[in-house]
C-alpha cells in the first residue's frame, strides 16, 4: 500500500474504532474525555499527515485499491492535491471541534446519543474525500449523512428537532439520488465506476450538461445552495454546537469538494454557459442567505443562514473559474479557483469559531434567542473577544482572513471584460454587484449579532448569572481566532499552498506570493492591484493604540460618566434597548417586501385604553411555500388516500394483486 494513503486509511479505521468504543462506554462518566480525546489525537495526526503531503510533494498522487466494495472493481482510494487540501480542512476542523467538545461535552444531557456518532461523522467525511470510485464515494456520502442525521436527532425531544431531522433526511436522500444519476452518466454504458476511467471518457455536451445539473442538485443540496437550502437552517441549529460547527464549517465543504471533483476533474472541458448557471445560483444564494440571516433572532439559525451566504460566495468564484477555463483564460481561472478554495478554508475557520461562541453563550445562559441576551461582554469577556474576531472576519473586514478571499473574488470579477460572450459580460458584473451587496449586509448582520448579544444590559435573569466557559472551549476558540488573523496577514502562504490544486485542475497557478516584499499579495500584476495584510494590521494596531493613549492621557479629565441614554424613559430598563427584530427593521422594509412578502401590522389602542400597542411582523419563506409546501401537501394527501389500503379485506387484497398482474402483462404485450 502507498504509505500516505495507508496512514490516512488507518486514521479513518481508528475513528471508526473510536465510534464502536463509544457505544460501550458512552454512559460512563469518563466517556466524554475518552472519546473526544481520541478524536482530537486522531484528527490532529491526520491533519499533520495530509498537510505534510501537500507541502512536501504537492504534485504527487498516491492511490490504493482494497478488496472491498463492488466485487469487480474493489474499493479505490486516492490522495492528490485537491483531496489533501480538503482533508486539511476536515481534520483541522475535527481536531478543534474535539478540543471544544472536551469542555462543552460535559454539559451534554444525552452523551450516549452524541459520542458514538461524532467520530463516525469525522470518518465519513474523510472517506468521501479519499474515495476514488463512485461506489465508495456514494457509500461514504451516505454514511456521512446518516451519522450527521443521528447527531441532529440527539436532542429529538426538543421542539422542532424531529422535523429538522426528517427534512434533513429527505433532502440528503434526494441529493444522493442526484449524485447516483450523475455518476451513472459518467460511468456510461460500460459501467466503469472508477474515477480514472471517468477521466479518460469524453462525455457529450448533453451528458456534461446533465451531470452539471445533477451535481448542482446533489452537492448543492448538501452545501446549501438556494433553493435547496431549506434543511440547513433547521438541522444545523438542532445539533450540539460543536457538531453545528462541523456541519456548517466542514461538511458543507465536503459537498463543495464533490462538486469540484466532478465538474473540474472528471468532466471534460466546460461550456461557457455552465459558468453563467453557477454564477447565477451563487449570487442568488449569497444575497438571500444573508437576508434570511438578518431577519433572525435565534443566534444559531442566524449563523446557519450566514453559511448559505458564504456558500454562495464560493460558488460565484467557482462559476468564474468555469467561465474563464471554458474561454482558455488559465490565469484568470486560477485566480477565481484560488479565491474559492481560500474562502473554503476561511469559512471553516470563522464559522466554526462563531458556532463555538454561540455554544459558549448557550452553555452559560441556556439561551440562543438574542432577544434574551445582552451585556455578556462584562460576564464573558474572553468569549466576547473571540466572537468579535469571528464577526469581523465573516464581515470581510481587514486585516482578517474573510477580506482576502472576497477581495480575490472581486479581482477575478474585474477580469470579466476579457470574456468574449455577451452573456458573461452582463452576468459577471451583475453578480459582482450582488456579491458587494451581500458583503455589506453581512457586516450589518454581524454588527447586530455582536451588539445585541454582548453589548447593552442583560435582558434576562439567566444572563446576569452567566460566567466564562471552560479552558478547553476557550482554547479552541482562541486557536481559530489566531488562524483567522494569521490567514489575513499572511495570505501569500495560503495562496502558494493552494497552487498545486489549481495546477492540477486548471493547468495554471497564481504568481508566487511569498516572494513579494512585506508579505504583500499581487494576484495579477503590481500595477493593477496588491494588498498587504501585515501593514494594514500594523496600521490599525498602532493608530488604535495611539488614539486610546491620547484619549486616556489627555482627555480623561474632560469626560464624565453617567447612565446610558434611556430613550426618554425615567427608569433605565433593558426593554428600552434595541432588539434583533428592531435592528433589522430598515433592511426588512427595503428588501423584505419582495423577498419574503414581509408585512407589519400595528394594533393601536384607542385613547384612554390601558391595553398596550402591538407590532406584529409577518414574514414568509417564499421558497418553501412555492417549491416545498405543495410537494409536502401532495405527499400528505396521497398518504391519506393510500392509508385505506392497510384496512382492506383479504379478498380485496387478492383482487388488487390480480389487477396488478393483468396490468403488467398488458404492458409487456403492448411494449414495442
Amino acid at each position: 500500500m502507498t504509505p500516505i494513503v495507508a496512514l490516512a486509511l488507518w486514521g479513518v479505521a481508528a475513528l471508526l474504532g473510536t465510534a464502536i468504543l463509544a457505544v460501550a462506554v458512552s454512559r460512563r462518566a469518563s466517556a466524554t474525555r475518552l472519546v473526544y480525546g481520541a478524536t482530537l489525537g486522531i484528527s490532529a495526526a491526520l491533519f499533520v499527515i495530509v498537510a505534510s503531503a501537500l507541502a512536501g510533494d504537492p504534485a504527487g498522487v498516491s492511490a490504493v485499491t482494497l478488496p472491498l466494495g463492488l466485487p469487480w472493481i474493489g474499493a479505490h482510494f486516492r490522495l492528490d492535491a485537491l483531496s489533501s487540501f480538503f482533508l486539511v480542512v476536515v481534520n483541522l476542523g475535527g481536531a478543534l471541534a474535539s478540543l471544544y467538545g472536551l469542555g462543552y461535552g460535559r454539559h451534554e444531557t444525552a452523551p450516549h446519543r452524541v459520542l458514538p456518532f461524532f467520530p463516525a461523522f469525522l470518518a465519513g467525511m474523510n472517506l468521501v474525500v479519499l474515495a476514488d470510485d463512485a461506489f465508495m464515494f456514494l457509500l461514504s456520502w451516505e454514511f456521512m449523512s446518516l451519522a450527521s442525521w443521528a447527531l441532529v436527532m440527539a436532542h429529538h425531544r426538543e421542539q422542532d428537532n424531529t422535523q429538522a431531522g426528517y427534512i434533513y433526511l429527505v433532502m440528503a436522500s434526494f441529493g444522493t439520488l442526484a449524485l447516483l444519476l450523475a455518476f451513472g452518466l459518467l460511468a456510461g454504458p460500460d459501467g466503469t465506476y472508477t474515477f480514472d476511467a471517468m477521466r479518460a471518457a469524453e462525455p457529450g455536451r448533453f451528458v456534461a450538461a446533465t451531470v452539471l445539473a445533477l451535481m448542482l442538485l446533489g452537492a448543492g443540496s448538501k452545501a446549501g445552495l438556494v433553493p435547496l437550502h431549506v434543511w440547513l437552517p433547521l438541522a444545523h441549529p438542532a445539533a450540539p454546537s460543536h457538531v453545528s460547527a462541523l456541519m456548517s464549517g466542514v461538511m458543507t465543504k465536503v459537498a463543495i469538494y464533490g462538486f469540484i471533483r466532478v465538474i473540474f476533474d472528471l468532466l471534460s472541458e466546460p461550456a461557457w454557459w455552465s459558468g453563467v448557471v453557477v454564477l447565477f445560483l451563487g449570487g442568488l444564494t449569497a444575497v438571500l442567505g444573508i437576508l434570511y440571516a438578518l431577519l433572525e433572532k435565534d443566534l444559531k439559525r442566524l449563523l446557519a443562514y450566514s453559511t448559505i451566504e458564504n456558500i454562495g460566495v464560493i460558488f460565484v468564484s467557482l462559476g468564474l473559474a468555469l467561465a474563464f477555463k471554458a474561454n482558455a483564460m488559465p490565469s484568470a481561472a486560477a485566480l477565481a479557483l484560488t479565491a474559492a478554495l481560500f474562502h473554503v478554508l476561511n469559512h471553516s475557520f470563522f464559522k466554526s469559531l462563531l458556532f463555538f461562541g454561540a455554544g459558549a453563550m448557550l452553555t452559560a445562559t441556556g439561551e440562543r434567542n438574542m432577544e434574551k441576551l445582552g451585556g455578556l461582554i462584562h460576564r464573558m469577556p474572553l468569549t466576547s473577544f473571540v466572537f468579535l474576531v469571528g464577526c469581523v472576519s465573516i464581515s470581510a473586514l481587514p486585516p482578517f482572513n474573510g477580506f482576502v478571499s472576497e477581495w480575490l473574488a472581486f479581482q477575478a470579477i474585474l477580469q470579466s471584460p476579457d470574456l468574449p460572450q455577451w452573456g458573461l459580460k452582463v452576468m459577471v458584473p451583475a453578480v459582482g454587484g450582488l456579491l458587494a451587496l451581500s458583503a455589506a449586509l453581512a457586516a450589518a448582520c454581524f454588527v447586530k449579532a455582536f451588539g445585541i448579544a454582548f453589548l447593552g444590559r442583560p435582558r434576562s435573569a439567566a444572563v446576569e448569572l452567566a460566567h466564562e466557559v471552560d479552558r478547553y472551549s476557550l482554547a479552541a476558540m482562541f486557536t481559530l481566532a489566531a488562524l483567522c488573523l494569521l490567514a489575513g496577514i499572511m495570505p501569500g502562504l495560503v495562496i502558494d499552498s493552494l497552487s498545486p490544486v489549481t495546477l492540477s485542475l486548471i493547468g495554471n497557478r497564481m504568481p508566487v506570493q511569498m516572494a513579494q516584499p512585506w508579505l504583500s499579495i499581487v494576484p495579477i500584476g503590481e500595477s493593477r492591484s496588491s494588498y498587504n495584510g501585515l501593514l494594514v494590521f500594523a496600521f490599525i494596531a498602532i493608530s488604535a493604540s495611539l488614539a486610546a493613549f491620547f484619549i486616556h492621557r489627555f482627555a480623561s479629565h474632560a469626560l464624565r460618566r453617567s447612565p446610558a441614554w434611556g430613550c426618554g424613559f425615567p427608569d433605565v430598563t433593558p426593554a428600552a434597548q434595541y432588539t434583533a427584530v428592531s435592528f433589522a427593521q430598515p433592511i426588512r422594509r427595503v428588501f423584505g417586501t419582495f423577498a419574503f412578502r414581509a408585512r407589519e401590522m400595528v394594533e393601536m389602542p384607542p385613547p384612554g385604553a390601558t391595553s398596550p400597542a402591538r407590532l406584529t411582523v409577518e414574514v414568509h419563506d417564499v421558497i418553501w411555500e412555492i417549491f416545498y409546501q405543495p410537494i409536502a401537501g401532495a405527499i400528505e394527501f396521497a398518504t391519506e388516500k393510500l392509508n385505506h389500503l392497510q384496512f382492506l379485506t383479504i379478498r380485496r387484497y387478492l383482487t388488487l394483486v390480480f389487477l396488478y398482474l393483468v396490468t403488467l402483462l398488458l404492458v409487456l404485450a403492448l411494449w414495442p
